[in-house]
């Protein structure tokens, strides 16, 4: 029963990310903030089920240093993106442009 009610938490919270990256689709840094969201729920379902078979956790960290790079490399695009555009909608600037 407990498990079932883990799964169920699971989903909930990783579908509450997909929605928070469909809903604040005008800004980077919020889709950014969603997408990690998904990630640590992404974590989360994994640690429990590597708990649950009693498996080793090496792929917890490979997997956390994954999205600790994934991380870095969205952070490192919207500051270039602020430093050209000045803000972080995506309406602001167009695809043709250089």
């Amino acid at each position: 029963m407990v498990m079932v009610f883990n799964v169920m938490l699971m989903v909930l919270i990783m579908l509450g990310g997909v929605w928070g990256f469909c809903s604040k689709r005008k800004h980077l840094l919020a889709m950014l903030l969603s997408l990690e969201f998904i990630v640590l729920s992404l974590f989360l379902m994994l640690f429990l089920l590597l708990n649950l078979y009693q498996c080793d956790l090496y792929f917890t960290m490979i997997f956390l240093t994954v999205s600790v790079c994934e991380g870095a490399l969205g952070l490192s695009i919207l500051v270039s993106m602020i430093r050209t555009h000045g803000n972080d909608f995506f309406q602001t600037f167009s695809v043709l442009q250089c």
